[in-house]
């Protein structure tokens, strides 16, 4: 029928409270001139940010500028934000924006549900001589949110939107890097010669003008930081696994480090020789175990992942390598919804991947630099039986927090319990809620056993919850505040790892480590 028009749209599923396989994706990249799609739109107003108390503009909302917006697919990504359209800043030429391409490798390997939060349009990879490091602090900022109130949805940007999405566990800035980069360099490039022989044609008057060879965008160098440039990366990285510690415990930041910049001082050799000593003596790898409290430092909830990676579609980046951060989340996304957020993902086959920058050696057989590096970071090398991810570790320097599945599982295990506390909320504190909570602990802990992901021959070694007057003192049931203590045995873990979970304030979790 002439005058009307159908947009077709997938039915609304609510996400369940404990799953965690969401990734939130937090950067730069264009908006497509296309109207914002009614779903799209819908769901804003539901969220209250058409209309609502915290309402935004509307040419915000329009380019979907600092708003949470869920994707569940590639193509819906692609038809909202102009991820291939970053101007490269000479000759009109494009590439990809780096936020773009880590959405696109998160649901390349398996990843199925994402939220972008949009900072702004990517800036152009060749600027002005000076204008990175002018730029670096603004550009930080909208992504890092240090003056967002969580309990003030209007001051929310970049990092400060996690205080509204519970249902994140993975968070990736994949624009970090870049910005914290020094100028990138035009390089030589040579190209291959024809594969077909050299033919003599007649001369003619109408001959074109030769056409320059396309090279891609191989001419371009990758992003790579200067000292300066990796100390404003380091610092922005402390940053966000702050936050994530204060305040998000249950979410894991996965981070791609920097390529080091070849002068020199150091010619690319860390990344080659002891990239793992250069990462401790600057800081970016823990070496404390935990902090003064007990608790885990904050580099425990974060995974870095190593080298940079050439794909098989690497090819619109600078350099045609791609950061891989975008690449472990989508293994981290899969894994949890096949085999179970607490297994390893160390052993993964990646197909996709042809190349590394820099290539670095691995041997079952043999030690190599890359195994020290493999302790604290999640590396990625070649293998015999082809490219493999060969460690899944956090950047922590305490063994029972070092193990990637035990991170993640101790991670399930407060989202959970955090969701289960929530129902208990505005109850009377006393002996029945305590037994409840209890009782309601033991099930989702014995069910995490059944899986797997608890040691133990049976539920009581696996682990023990305590919620009665011996967990809190006058003080917490005067104020209203209800304790658990929960001891559980991570199957990878060396010791048994306790979490004292506070639900007031909607259940505040602090992670420790057992006083034996």
């Amino acid at each position: 029928m002439n005058g009307l028009s159908f947009e077709l749209a997938p039915p609304a599923v609510a996400p369940d409270p404990n799953r965690v396989d969401v990734a939130c994706f937090i950067g730069y990249v264009a908006r497509r001139t296309a109207a914002l799609p009614a779903g799209v739109r819908r769901a804003l107003a539901e969220a209250r940010w058409i209309g609502g108390p915290w309402g935004r503009p509307d040419a915000d909302v329009e380019a979907l500028l600092q708003l949470p917006v869920v994707v569940e697919s590639w193509n819906v990504f692609d038809a909202l934000f102009a991820w291939d359209e970053r101007p490269v800043g000479r000759g009109g030429r494009r590439c990809a924006s780096y936020l773009g391409a880590a959405v696109r490798s998160f649901f390349g390997n398996g990843g199925r549900r994402a939220v972008i939060v949009r900072c702004g349009d990517p800036w152009p990879y060749l600027e002005a001589a000076g204008n990175r490091a002018a730029q670096r602090s603004g550009r930080l900022a909208l992504l890092l949110a240090s003056a967002a109130n969580p309990m003030d949805p209007t001051s929310w940007i970049g990092i400060g939107h996690l205080s509204g999405l519970p249902e994140v566990t993975l968070l990736c800035l994949p624009d970090l890097v870049d910005a914290c980069a020094a100028e990138p360099a035009i390089v030589d490039v040579a190209v291959e010669p024809p594969s077909s022989p050299e033919l003599f044609v007649e001369c003619s008057s109408n001959a074109v003008a030769g056409v320059e060879q396309d090279v891609g965008l191989r001419d371009l160098a990758p992003p790579r930081a200067d000292h300066d440039g990796f100390i404003a990366w380091r610092n922005a990285l402390d940053t966000a696994r702050e936050r994530l510690a204060s305040r998000h415990q249950e979410m894991l930041l996965l981070a791609a480090l920097p390529l080091p910049m070849p002068d020199a001082r150091n010619a690319d050799v860390w990344a080659q020789a002891d990239f793992h000593a250069y990462l401790e003596n600057a800081g970016v790898l823990a070496v404390a175990d935990r902090d003064d409290d007990g608790r885990p430092t904050p580099s425990a909830f974060s995974q870095l992942v190593w080298p940079w990676l050439r794909t098989r579609h690497s090819a619109d980046l600078p350099g045609e390598l791609e950061a891989p951060d975008g690449l472990l989340a989508g293994l981290l996304a899969v894994n949890a919804l096949s085999r179970g957020t607490f297994r390893s993902v160390a052993g993964s086959r990646l197909a996709a991947v042809s190349g590394s920058e820099p290539l670095l050696a691995w041997s079952d057989m043999v030690a190599t630099p890359s195994d020290r590096l493999a302790q604290q970071v999640c590396v990625i090398a070649p293998s015999p039986e082809g490219w493999r991810l060969h460690s899944d570790v956090t950047a922590s320097a305490d063994k029972d927090w070092r193990a990637g599945g035990v991170r993640r599982l101790m991670g399930a295990v407060l989202r959970a319990a955090r969701r289960s506390g929530e129902t208990a909320l505005f109850e009377a504190s006393g002996p029945l809620l305590w037994q409840r909570v209890e009782r309601s602990m033991e099930q989702l802990l014995t069910a995490f056993w059944r899986e797997g992901g608890l040691g133990g021959a049976s539920p009581d070694e696996a682990f023990s919850v305590r919620c009665d007057r011996g967990t809190m003192n006058q003080n917490d049931l005067d104020n209203g505040r209800l304790r658990v203590e929960v001891s559980v045995l991570p199957l990878a873990a060396v010791e048994r790892i306790s979490v004292v979970l506070d639900l007031t304030g909607g259940g505040a979790a602090q992670p420790l480590r057992e006083v034996a």
